[in-house]
């Protein structure tokens, strides 16, 4: 993936070595947080829900926002503007404006958000409360090492698809899924978050486009995109973490159907292919 020219807009909070500062409460979001990491990464919900009740209350700080300087970061703040440049294009031809998220978070081990407190055990995620993605780099190397799926593609994937639940927060998108259950095959959940695949999808096929070159997926950075979307399916999530499959409780669908909504949005390029809600098949 060629990344290095691409346009950086500096949407970055960095609370890098910050520590736990703001952590504290546990509220609903945490519930939904630790059900997250349960259900999309086979973690006990105990281990995240002590590790939040454990922690002492304080005040949030705020990182430094602005261009970072290390190259890692450098990339998430590329990939966060590319996707920021695709979809003011897409929206704008469809008479709607594109606000950016308010930032991209990044983050060691735990930290306070909107929706409770997010630990990096958890993954990346999307908080609509904030309107922020929150990313714990450490992240990139279990990616790769734990499931198979590393590469700046597999990355630029991931940060595509949490700006992608951004989209479908400011767009109403989200609200749809309110309406359907929360849990299960069909649920609203998994239309949701394979939504979001195919999103991510229609960000890879414009942004060679959008950015004059500057940021370009081959062929090959796809199919490593694929590989992420694939690794992160629940069946196969469940099936490392506890030996079996539950369809009865996925959140995020299964990885056939992660990797064929994200070739959907890459194939058209156009996010009205994108309407898992209204699919006949998911």
């Amino acid at each position: 993936m060629r990344w290095g020219g691409g346009r950086r807009s500096g949407n970055i909070e960095d609370r890098r070595g910050l520590g736990a500062a703001g952590v504290g409460g546990l509220g609903a979001g945490g519930v939904i947080l630790a059900l997250v990491g349960y259900f999309v990464f086979g973690i006990d919900p105990s281990t995240t829900l002590n590790a939040v009740n454990q922690a002492a209350p304080a005040q949030q700080q705020e990182g430094v926002r602005g261009a970072p300087q290390d190259q890692a970061a450098q990339f998430v703040d590329v990939v966060e503007t590319s996707t920021s440049d695709v979809w003011t294009a897409i929206l704008q031809r469809e008479g709607q404006t594109y606000r950016p998220p308010a930032g991209v978070v990044l983050y060691d081990n735990a930290t306070a958000t909107g929706c409770g407190t997010g630990q990096s055990a958890m993954g990346p995620f999307y908080c609509p409360a904030d309107q922020k993605v929150y990313l714990d780099l450490s992240f990139w190397q279990e990616l790769a090492e734990k499931y198979g799926a590393g590469g700046d593609a597999a990355k630029a994937y991931v940060i595509a698809h949490e700006v992608g639940h951004h989209v479908q927060n400011i767009t109403g998108q989200s609200d749809k899924a309110e309406h359907l259950g929360v849990r299960g095959a069909e649920s609203g959940s998994v239309r949701l978050e394979l939504q979001a695949d195919c999103y991510a999808g229609v960000w890879a096929a414009h942004a060679a486009e959008v950015s004059h070159g500057e940021v370009v997926l081959e062929p090959k950075d796809i199919e490593d995109g694929l590989r992420a979307a694939s690794a992160v399916g629940d069946d196969t999530l469940q099936e490392k973490a506890q030996g079996r499959v539950v369809p009865d409780t996925f959140t995020h669908g299964s990885s056939e159907q992660r990797v064929r909504w994200f070739r959907t949005g890459v194939k058209s390029g156009d996010p009205s292919s994108c309407d898992t809600f209204s699919a006949p098949r998911l």
